[in-house]
This record gives C-alpha cells, structure tokens and sequence, in this order.
C-alpha cells in the first residue's frame, strides 16, 4: 500500500497509483473471490462493488497475462458507466464497451484484441450462438446486476456456456439484492454456478465507517372524498365483470380484493388456449370480460396512486381507440360504462378545482421544507411512470427554489421518445454541478448508474418489489445522513405495496444468511449446492445438436440445463441426436405447412429413416404463413407415420420441445445404455428395403402402393413385366396409372430429349 497525507491506496501492478482507496472490507472481498472461486457479491448500493471487481480484475489478469475479462452489465449506459471506470482505475490499455450498436464484424474484431471486455448480455449471447466470441481464454466473467440471472435472461445462458468452455473459469456476481423469494435466490446461485456467497450490510463493522444512517418515513395521506368516490365508481365496473364471469363459472368469486392485475393476464392466456382447443362463444365472451379486467385495474392503479390527471389522460385515450374502425370491443364496452363515466367526471371536476392527487401536495410541502433548510443539496424523486414524470416535473417548476428535471429510459413509449444515452449522460451531469436539484426518475435511476449521492429520496409511490425498494433507497446516505420518504395513499394499493416490500425485504435477507451459514459450513464429504443440481453419480445427458439450431429458444434451455451435456456439431441429418438409434428433426408448424408445399418433407424424411433406426419428427405449434389443406397436412403425417416409420409430436413450443428431449435421452442413455453418435452415412438397405425402394421409383408410385404391388407380384420383376390389365387389378393402381406405369417401362428412352 502507498500513503498519501491523510489516505492510503490500494497498490497492485495492474492498478494505477492513488486510484484505489484502501477499504478493508472491499480487498478482503476481493481475497475471497480470489480464493473461494465463483461468487456472489450483495452489498448495497455505494459500497463500491466496481471497486471490488476492479481489484479481482487487476489479479486475475496478473495471473494469467494471455487471458481475458468478461464485464457483463444488464444496459448500455451501465456497461460505459464500467468502462470508464475500469480505464481510471487499471493499467490495462485495452478495455472497451462492446453493444449492439457495433456492427458484428466490428465486434469479432474487438473480441480478439481487447483484454476487458464491457458489454451488454444479449450482444455477447448472440455472438456467443453465431461462433463470433469464444470464452475459453476468458479467465474472469463479471455479472452486474446478478439477480437478473432468472429464466431466460442472457445471463444464464452465458454463464452455462463459460463455465463449459473457459479453461480457467472464475465467476463473481454483484448485486444490491437478489431478490426476497428464496426459490429465486436459489435460482440465481444456481444459474450463476455460484459457490461462496459474500454479504456486506451498512451494519458490518468494516463497513459502517464508511456509511451514514438512513432514516425512512412514510407519509400517509388521506385522499379527496370525491377522490375517493371516484375509485368506488371503478371499482364497481370491475365488480359487474367479475359477476359476470362468476356466472359463467369461469371465476370461483367475485371478490375484486382476491384478483390482481397478474391474474386477469393469466386468464386471458387460459382462455385463448381453451379457444384453440374448442371455439366457444362463452369463452369469446369471457376473453372479452377478463380483457376489460386489465385495462380497468390499470385505471384504477393510475387514480389510486398518481391521480386524477393520469386517469383521465387513459380514459381519453381509450376513448379515441374505441372511435377507430377496429376497436376491440372491450374499449367500446368500457367507454359506454355508466361506472367508468362517472369516475372520468368526478376525476375531471378534481383536476378543474387544481386537485392532481394528495400526495402531491404533500411532496411540494416536503421539498420547499427541505430547500429552503438546505439549499445547495439535491433529492430524487422516484415514480412509476413517464407521464407521472412530466406531470410533476410541471407542478414543482412552479415552486420557487425547485429545479427539477426529468429522467426516463432509452426505449420508445408511444409518443415518448424516451432520452438517448447522452441526454441521460448531459442530465446527470448537469444534476452533479447544480444546474437542477430534483431529478424526477423512473426506474432507469434504480440501477448502478453513476447518479451522484443525494441527500433525500422520495417514492411518489411504494413498489412492491424489494430489490426496487433496496436499489431506490441506497441512492442516498453514501457522504451524509440519509433520508428516505415514501408517500402513501390511504385505504390505496400503496399501502399493500408498501408492506410487501418490508417482507419480502426481510425474507431475502433471512434467506441469504441461511445460504450464506449453509456456504460457510466446511466439514467432510459436504456437497456444494451446484452438486444437488448436477449429482455426481449420474453422468449428464449428452445431446448431439446440429450447429443451425443455435440462435433457437430449445438451444437455449438445453444449454442453460445442467443435466445436459451439448455437443454442436454440423449434424448430416436432424437436428438433435439423443441415442445411437433416435434422432429428432424439429420443426415450427409454418415450416412444416413450407416443407409439404415445396417437397422437402418427404426427402429430409427419408433421409432421416435411412440413417437412423428410430427417428422422430417434433412440431411446435403456432401459425402457417401460407395455406394448406387441413387434408394435405393429415395426408402427409400419415405418410410419416406409416410409410417412413417416423412418428410425429405435437409440442405447445420450445420448452415442451426441449422436455420431449430430455425425457427421449434419459430413457435412452440411462436406461438403455445407448449413447448418441452422428451417423454420417446411410445404413445399408436389406433387400426388402431395396425392392421396395426400385419400385417406388415409378411414377405415381410411394412406398404405401409399393408394398401392395409387390405383395401382389412377388417380385420386382413381375411387377415391371406386368400388363396394365394386370397392374390395374392392383387396388389403389387404376387404369390411369396403369397406362402411365407401362409408358414409362416401354418408351424407347430417347437421349438429350427433355423429360417432363
């Protein structure tokens, strides 16, 4: 270490002189990645988890001078944040941001040249799938914001593929909060192949010098009579839906506190499967009732807990759509509510008399108190829509000593443009010198974003999710006494929010100081949580995949499976190969309807059968661009099944597909015995087979009425030496075909002469 007059730094032959504070707590981290291997880092927001990666960072690259760092960070703005950090910090010229913005031959290039690379999960995925980036040399792969790493997200996938390629694979997670569900925490420790769970509270001794208290209120406030009658009124037209489909017995009860938003959307999906199945007019109707559900909770959410002009923008809005020629019907059914007309006129009246909502009154009470006693200090205010944003950013300008400003994402909501990474950037530099006070922010602000520390946060609303309300509270108390206020509704769904938050929050930390005693335990023959997921005594399943199915949402969850050992290779035939004997061909169904029309089917078929003894066609479900006779298809899955022994399933789409998979392979390979291998050549026909395939060679002629001819003549010489009286007694022949046949084996063959 070098020491300065008043400071020490870190000092390390990767890291620039006096760049690095010495925190004990952020280099004993740093030791434990080092030497516990793959990690999870949960700290709170301004604890300098970058630090700590740039410190593991320095080592590993000092290990292993030929390798290479993997940065991942869930959004641009996030992985440039990194990069520039990690250029202040490291002796290391060769770090860069790599995103989707770059063209992929760029990034092929840069791949091979940069030693740090800092990039966004889904560019490195995808270029991962197309062979641009290989990680076997990757000596360190970095997961910003790790409790992303659930379901399908890139991550997994990632990781999955690291840790089979890399030759010297070290793994470290970050994040402020894995999430509050244990099954979750699991989840993420598993997909990330974690084995040492590292937590950091401001409570820890080595860390609370560098932590100021945070002290949280929340502010009831008590809503507008009419305000309150307002919500009555949608609440009632949300009752008479929930009525109705109880009277269809679609639902058990019509009591709206038993449903939320989340449940109508899973209804909806409930009843479009049912349609697939059998159209019914009931369900058409319920599809329509439950459709209403959600943009009426919508509604009531926006009165609820942002006011009335927000509910009225949405109802106006709908009313426009339900005008257009092709409303759905559910907009025209809501606009003629008697229950929703009245809400939109109370609602209306409030806005005329200047009332927006309760607690915006009480926000601009609380940030003129905090301004005129602190002046030169600056806030946050955190909300949950863009609308939301504009609107208050309006109101406070019109307090004096209040400079507000408004922070959204990237992405395009309607009319909103949403703001580019370097009007983010010009904001947040602007904010830090002054130029405004309060940045009135949606959750674009919660993640990792270098936003100056402020001295106040305010949620305009609780969020219901503890990793939002941990991220949101750590952006103040890193320099000073913090403070966090969040504003709540009375009798609303803030209050409901507020508390799940609290729960879910204590449930996580619960959850992860039993995970961390369970990391800690160090006795005798103790099994790691990855060894439960992958056991020791059963070897994975090893699926043979032909290189063209990268990119598909099967290759993804085979490779993200930790039972499942893949083996990408350029495949002669099929597309998954799970035994000696089965290989799988998999298909959508628009490509299935394609492969009919145009003949492809009954050649990849046959080539399948020829080359494997047990071969296996799967469908995914879905829609046909081009049309085809229901008879056609039936026509051509028959021929599958009972000409080329090749038999079909219908799948609901990639995950039941992938589970067709691992179930075929598990009985193959370990009840069986019989590991896969590619098949590059065709296997010998025995001589049925080869009769059979001569005769199949004239016209009109498959393999179903190639049978009944040799059945019928014994011999593939009597069948070509039979009249066409003969041949016509052969049912399914006829007299046309009979003529054709003959013509065919009795025309002089003329050379040159072009054949029709």
């Amino acid at each position: 270490m070098q020491r300065g007059e008043t400071t020490t730094y870190v000092e390390h032959p990767l890291i620039k002189e006096k760049t690095v504070e010495s925190r004990l707590y952020q280099q004993l981290l740093a030791t434990r990645v080092l030497q516990k291997g793959n990690t999870l880092i949960v700290a709170p927001t301004g604890l300098g988890k970058t630090i700590v990666a740039a410190l593991v960072i320095a080592e590993r690259l000092r290990r292993f001078p030929d390798g290479r760092v993997l940065f991942l960070a869930p959004t641009k703005p996030l992985a440039v944040q990194h990069a520039d950090t990690l250029k202040k910090i490291l002796k290391v010229e060769e770090i860069d941001v790599v995103t989707g913005s770059v063209p992929p031959p760029k990034r092929e290039e840069m791949y091979k040249k940069l030693k740090v690379i800092v990039a966004t999960p889904q560019t490195v995925e995808n270029d991962i799938l197309t062979g641009r980036l290989d990680l076997s040399d990757v000596v360190l792969l970095i997961f910003d914001e790790a409790h992303r790493a659930v379901g399908n997200y890139s991550y997994v996938f990632i990781a999955k593929e690291y840790v089979r390629s890399a030759r010297n694979p070290l793994i470290l997670g970050m994040t402020a909060s894995p999430g509050g569900d244990p099954e979750k925490v699991r989840e993420v420790i598993n997909n990330l192949h974690i084995r040492n769970i590292e937590i950091k509270t401001p409570q820890d001794p080595d860390v609370r010098p560098y932590v100021h208290k945070i002290s949280i209120q929340w502010r009831e406030v008590e809503l507008h009579p009419k305000h309150r009658e307002a919500l009555r009124y949608v609440k009632n037209a949300m009752r008479d839906r929930l009525r109705k489909l109880k009277e269809m017995e679609i639902l058990e009860s019509a009591d709206i506190s038993r449903y939320s938003r989340k449940d109508y959307i899973a209804l909806q999906g409930n009843l479009a499967k049912a349609l697939e199945n059998e159209s019914k007019e009931i369900y058409w109707q319920a599809l329509s009732l439950v459709a209403q559900l959600v943009k009426l909770d919508h509604a009531l959410e926006l009165l609820e807990a942002q006011g009335t002009e927000p509910f009225i923008l949405f109802y106006e809005k709908l009313k426009l759509r339900s005008l257009q020629p092709r409303a759905p019907k559910s907009d025209r059914e809501l606009v003629r509510d008697e229950n929703l007309q009245i809400a939109y006129r109370l609602a209306k009246d409030l806005l005329e008399r200047g009332y927006i909502h309760a607690k915006l009154e009480e926000l601009k009470r609380e940030l003129q108190r905090f301004f005129q006693e602190n002046p030169d200090k600056k806030a946050i205010l955190f909300v949950q829509y863009r609308d939301t944003a504009s609107l208050l950013v309006r109101e406070l300008e019109k307090l004096e000593g209040i400079r507000p400003v408004r922070f959204v994402g990237q992405a395009k909501r309607g009319k909103d443009r949403g703001l580019t990474q370097k009007e983010q950037k010009k904001i947040i530099e602007e904010f830090r010198e002054g130029k405004y006070n309060v940045l009135v922010a949606t959750s674009v602000a919660e993640e990792g974003l270098d936003i100056p520390a402020v001295d106040l946060v305010i949620f305009y609303e609780p969020v219901p999710s503890e990793i939002r309300w941990i991220q949101r509270r750590g952006r103040t108390g890193r320099f000073g006494r913090g403070r966090v206020i969040v504003l709540i509704g009375k009798g609303t769904r803030d209050e409901a929010y507020y508390w799940a938050a609290r729960v879910r929050e204590k449930k996580m930390l619960e959850t992860l100081r039993k995970l961390k005693k369970y990391f800690g335990v160090e006795h005798a023959g103790q099994r790691s949580l990855l060894e439960f997921v992958e056991p020791k005594d059963q070897k994975r399943l090893e699926i043979f995949v032909d290189h063209r199915e990268r990119g598909s949402d099967v290759y993804r969850l085979l490779a993200t499976d930790p039972e499942v050992k893949m083996l990408v290779k350029e495949l002669p035939v099929g597309d998954y190969v799970l035994s000696d004997e089965v290989a799988v061909e998999r298909k959508s169904y628009g490509d299935l309807v394609n492969s009919i029309i145009d003949g492809r089917l009954f050649a990849q078929a046959k080539q399948l059968a020829d080359t494997y003894p047990r071969p296996l066609l799967i469908v995914e479900r879905g829609p046909a661009r081009r049309a085809v006779h229901p008879n056609a298809i039936r026509g051509a899955l028959a021929s599958l099944a009972v000409d080329y022994g090749i038999p079909v399933i219908f799948s609901e789409g990639p995950e039941e597909t992938y589970k067709y998979l691992k179930i075929i392979a598990r009985r193959e390979q370990r009840e069986k015995g019989k590991l896969p291998r590619v098949r590059g050549e065709k296997r010998l026909m025995s001589l049925p087979e080869m009769q059979q395939y001569i005769v199949e060679s004239l016209p009109h002629v498959g393999p179903k009425l190639a049978r009944e001819l040799l059945r019928h003549f014994k011999t593939v010489e009597r069948v070509f030496t039979a009249s066409e009286r003969e041949l016509a007694t052969v049912e399914g022949v006829g007299e046309k075909r009979a003529k054709e046949i003959r013509r065919v084996l009795t025309e002089e063959w003329k050379e040159g002469e072009d054949q029709a």
